[in-house]
């Protein structure tokens, strides 16, 4: 290289960069594997041969393994060699991909000594519904939970058995109020009066109760607010209950009454106000407080956010009556409406707030012209920690001229979003690559129009990030690639 190219200050960011380069050529891919810092992220490549991946099956290299394991791309055979690896996390890591993984591989998987390996098998997805299901005999009760929270859909014979499993952490977990997936398991009705006795499965099985005027007081009184906050959820709940529990002192619990259909207005403004209120004026508790107090205080300081971003399925069902609401949440759970006039959608997309027009967009981007798009981006601001993804989404999109024009905004977000025109001028594309914000440089990093000496700069930027991106770049020259490699000593 010229004696003017700039050294990287991040080589592991470089290397980690030049692995999932797609123009990587074979022998520099190979060099790789002497790499030893980092994840190795070069064994996760979609284009090994079958003579580098037993390349790097031969260096025993633990992260290097790891990665192969976790490649979705790696052939059967082996995957069956892995599997006898005495790392057990190699093995698990061939558990995450039971997707593409052959049924000979997870029926080894499945009797594996170690449990972290059953472990992955119980919440993966796509383990075959036979195999999973004979999890939920497994010797370790952790597993079982694992199963029973993540496989909301199993069988009824499989939800019976950890319905009924002698421990409580396995019961429990069958009979939550929090699955990993939807729809939340509904129990077979003959178990529910026994659920609802045992205190660990008590509050998962309120809804599904049909209790009688005793019961339901009794539940009213029940220690532990999570079953009040779920008995106020029931259909059923009696008028006089529904009066008390909106006054509970567990806010969790007023807040279920808020979201209720049949709740008055009157109530519903003054359980509003009264969890604004008393979140803002909590006590810490004390420091021998016990556990339950303590979660309680951080369930009562959540509420106020729990407003917030409560959805409401009936609210979604028939938007219209409520897309002006008072409360956010409604107005976010009307914003998740399909098929809502193009009117009310505009008026959800100039909210007031922006978790409603964001809800908004990304239910009906078909609907947000030009203008709307950048107003929304233009004003969106990660300072609300319910809105964070939208960073990285890109839901919007801008025609050409506008993303030209963004090269030279004043806003660093919409300056990044110029790069995403394929045919941005070289001269913009620099611009970007200059800018101060290391979001603009990293955006721009992998442009087909990117200068070469613009190229070279980014991978000696002093934000890993940045440099990463630039020699993942596929237009950096095979010469710089070697370059590279040697500076690594590869």
């Amino acid at each position: 290289m010229d004696a003017d190219t700039p050294t990287p200050l991040h080589l592991g960011a470089v290397m980690d960069g030049l692995a999932a380069n797609s123009a990587l050529p074979a022998h520099s891919i190979r060099r790789l594997f002497a790499w030893r810092r980092g994840t190795r992220k070069v064994a996760g490549r979609p284009d090994l041969s079958d003579d580098m991946i037993a390349e790097i099956i031969a260096t025993e290299d633990h992260w290097l393994l790891h990665g192969l394991a976790l490649n979705g791309r790696l052939p059967d055979r082996f995957r069956m060699s892995l599997a006898g690896h005495p790392d057990q996390s190699v093995r698990s890591a061939l558990a995450v991909r039971a997707a593409t993984a052959p049924r000979l591989l997870l029926e080894r998987l499945v009797d594996d000594p170690d449990p972290q390996v059953r472990k992955s098998l119980a919440r993966n997805g796509h383990t075959p519904s036979e195999l999973r299901a004979r999890l939920a005999q497994d010797p370790v009760p952790e597993i079982r939970a694992t199963l029973a929270r993540q496989w909301s859909r199993a069988p009824e014979p499989v939800r019976r058995l950890l319905l009924t499993d002698p421990e409580a952490e396995v019961r429990g977990a069958a009979c939550s109020t929090w699955f990993a997936q939807l729809p939340y398991p509904v129990p077979p009705l003959d178990l529910v009066p026994a659920l609802l006795a045992d205190p660990v499965t008590r509050a998962g099985a309120v809804v599904h109760a049909a209790p009688d005027a005793d019961t339901f007081r009794r539940l009213a009184d029940d220690p532990d607010s999570e079953v009040r906050a779920e008995l106020a959820r029931h259909p059923h709940l009696p008028l006089p209950l529904r009066e008390v529990l909106a006054g509970d002192p567990a806010l969790n619990v007023r807040v279920k009454v808020f979201a209720r259909p049949d709740t008055p207005q009157d109530v519903r403004h003054e359980i509003h106000t009264s969890v604004h209120e008393l979140s803002r004026s909590l006590p810490d508790p004390s420091p021998d407080a016990d556990d339950a107090t303590v979660i309680q205080w951080y369930q009562n300081l959540a509420a106020r956010d729990e407003l917030r971003i409560l959805r409401l399925p009936w609210v979604t069902a028939d938007p219209l009556p409520h897309v002006d609401s008072p409360y956010v949440c409604f107005r976010v759970s009307a914003a998740a409406a399909e098929a809502l006039p193009a009117d009310t959608v505009a008026r959800l997309l100039d909210d007031d707030e922006e978790i409603v027009r964001l809800t908004a967009a990304h239910t009906a981007p078909h609907l947000v012209d030009p203008v709307t798009a950048e107003n929304i981006e233009r004003r969106y601001r990660r300072r609300d920690k319910f809105t964070f993804w939208w960073d990285t989404a890109q839901v919007l999109t801008f025609p050409a001229p506008v993303l030209r024009r963004f090269a030279t905004d004043a806003e660093p977000r919409l300056r990044s979003f110029s790069p995403r025109d394929p045919d941005l001028p070289a001269e913009l594309a620099e611009r970007l690559a200059a800018d101060p914000e290391s979001r603009v440089r990293r955006a721009v990093a992998a442009h087909p129009n990117l200068p070469l000496p613009s190229l070279y700069r980014l991978l000696a930027d002093p934000s890993e990030q940045v440099a990463e991106a630039a020699a993942a770049s596929p237009f950096l020259p095979v010469r710089h690639m070697e370059w590279l490699l040697d500076l690594a000593g590869l």
